[in-house]
């Protein structure tokens, strides 16, 4: 039959078909629902016949394409009759469909007929059923989600991917469905993503380089290679578009070091259309079930490195030390300050170009923001960068060359050096086991008089409840403050596992001649910044520098050359010559100002 339009109000067919429905054979078919529909209507002189067809579109909720445009041709007033095969095509949610059924078309004087159930609103005995039977198509969907939910627990619960997709990186095994195998080009660039994270770039300068370079993003890739949820919905103006938040889920992933992981989302019901996110401890994770993209030393970096906000300022570079540099005297993080001052003739270093030089240092943040205050606290602990970045190299030069070329006693120092700190620190933790576990003890004599009280009615039950209740919230603290403890006390007692991780790291590197962003993320735990000693006329400043695993050690340092003593003592001239000089400039402008201001007077 040919779909016309005149005049004449429509004869709506409906037909839809989802992707369950289509394991029920070919009867349910869209084809054979259009030509059974038809011949109902030629049979009963319907005419003005117009199909409206939702294929792939699940009952269980009316957000159909074909289906709303139907509803407004009705709302429109364009049409007289709505026929379909049966109730389950209008919809398997029993509210919506006896509220489409039973009020709306009523309303705008539209005639329904389920060709199959016999029902036809114009019979009004027939309709009587139609409620039973949307309450049967529900609970049809009702059943089918939750073998659908059982099944996908089962394949979650037996470490295969939930996801009907590979992400981007990798593709489905052509021999197995739920093996993932790499997919090189992609991998390269995801590789490439996790390298500029831990060089210490965020996901905006991320993105911003893979946009300058005109690489193309994921769902655009996937979808050329047939791959991914958005194949039809692509825009191919917005192909090389990458941004923060596509970079910042790539980095979060476990997946790319080859772990399948389940159960990220779930919903509270086969009606809800978003999906609830759990927090990542509720995850179920299964390691090492296809090849990993990146190892998980570098995703780990990563995501230390992402912990740590860094601002990228005029001079468009991130400082790698933002984070780890501390205040010795008020325990406060210090600011990095950087950026470009105009020069004069006492500068140095000024760019001949610009006329401009760089100035790149760290102070005490907790000095910096009260310095032009009355009541200004802690003090100045400026430190250059560039000084940093020295001292940072020459102790990971220094103390990994030594671990390596001395191993044994190399753990012995690390021992040593930590046992003094770690005497003190198990201590107060023992302390503090203990006294928990006494008030754990206490609190079980208590919530066991409790009951007792309650059972011999001493204690009315509302009582009972209350007390009990606060007793155990009390307890189940405790024990989770217990074994927090017991596990640092644990981690304290042996040294030999964290000597080895170091060692594991110094040795993945074959010179240390240059500082990398990635050497100072990986080596790097914290930097302690002493204010400044003037007390012996030269500017002397202490700085603890602590490395991951082994924290500040002490280790045998040759004596200096003749050259190197030589070549410090010039240093310590020029220092003397360049304070001198600043001095004496200082003081002739503090007598030109004396001199303008006595003019000034006499005038």
């Amino acid at each position: 039959m040919n779909n016309r339009q005149t005049d004449e109000k429509i004869t709506a067919l409906y037909e839809r078909l989802s992707r369950d429905d289509e394991l029920l054979g070919d009867s349910n078919s869209i084809i054979n629902q259009k030509r059974y529909l038809e011949d109902y209507a030629a049979q009963h002189n319907f005419t003005n016949c117009v199909h409206y067809t939702d294929d792939g579109y699940s009952g269980g909720n009316f957000d159909r394409p074909a289906w709303k445009q139907m509803i407004a041709d009705i709302e429109a007033g364009k049409v007289d009759k709505v026929l379909v095969k049966d109730m389950s095509r209008a919809g398997r949610d029993y509210l919506q469909t006896g509220f489409y059924t039973e009020v709306l078309f009523r309303e705008h004087g539209v005639r329904f007929i389920a060709i199959a159930n016999g029902v036809d609103s114009a019979d009004k005995s027939s309709s009587e059923f139609a409620p039973f039977l949307n309450i049967m198509n529900e609970w049809y969907l009702r059943d089918c989600s939750r073998k659908q939910i059982a099944a996908y627990q089962a394949r979650g619960n037996a470490g295969k991917p939930t996801t009907n997709h590979a992400i981007y990186g990798y593709k489905k095994d052509p021999n197995d469905k739920h093996h993932w195998i790499v997919d090189e080009e992609a991998a390269e660039i995801v590789r490439r993503i996790f390298r500029m994270s831990v060089e210490g770039l965020g996901p905006q300068l991320i993105a911003k380089a893979l946009r300058d370079e005109r690489i193309e993003r994921p769902s655009n890739y996937m979808a050329r290679m047939g791959q991914g949820t958005r194949q039809t919905t692509i825009s191919e103006e917005r192909k090389y578009d990458w941004c923060a938040t596509t970079v910042g889920n790539i980095l979060a992933k476990p997946e790319y070091m080859g772990h399948t992981v389940n159960f990220r989302s779930y919903k509270e019901s086969y009606k809800d259309k978003k999906a609830i996110v759990k927090p990542p401890e509720e995850w179920l994770i299964f390691e090492n079930t296809h090849e990993a993209i990146v190892d998980p030393e570098t995703w780990k970096l990563a995501q230390q490195v992402r912990k740590t906000i860094k601002r990228t300022d005029s001079t468009g570079q991130v400082n790698p030390f933002t984070g780890l540099v501390y205040c010795a005297d008020c325990g406060e993080k210090m600011y990095n300050h950087r950026g470009r001052a105009q020069a004069n003739k006492e500068n140095r270093g000024v760019d001949p170009v610009s006329g401009l030089y760089p100035y790149d240092h760290y102070d005490c943040s907790t000095y910096s923001l009260t310095y032009h205050r009355i009541d200004k606290k802690c003090s100045s602990h400026y430190v250059s960068t560039r000084a940093l970045r020295t001292l940072v190299l020459e102790t990971i030069r220094l103390v990994s060359k030594y671990a390596i070329e001395n191993e044994e006693d190399f753990i012995r120092r690390v021992r040593e050096e930590a046992e003094v700190q770690k005497q003190s620190e198990a201590k107060e933790l023992r302390r503090k086991i203990n006294k928990a576990k006494k008030r754990c003890n206490e609190l079980d004599v208590l919530i066991r008089k409790l009951y007792e009280s309650f059972a011999t009615g001493k204690l009315n039950e509302k009582r009972f409840e209350v007390l009990s209740q606060e007793y155990e919230a009390e307890q189940e603290e405790l024990e989770s403050v217990i074994n927090q403890d017991e596990s640092k006390l644990v981690a304290y007692e042996s040294d030999t596992e964290r000597v080895q991780q170091f060692l594991a790291l110094a040795k993945k590197y074959t010179e240390f001649s240059v500082l990398t962003n990635q050497m100072i993320y990986e080596f790097v735990d914290k930097i302690i910044v002493h204010a400044p000693d003037r007390s012996s006329g030269e500017r002397e400043q202490e700085i603890e520098i602590y490395l991951k695993f082994v924290g500040q050690v002490n280790i045998p340092t040759q004596e200096p050359t003749a050259e190197e003593l030589a070549l410090a003592e010039k240093q310590r001239q020029q220092r003397a010559y360049y304070r001198e000089k600043q001095r004496r400039a200082a003081a002739r402008k503090k007598q030109r100002e004396q001199e303008a201001l006595l003019q000034q007077n006499n005038n």
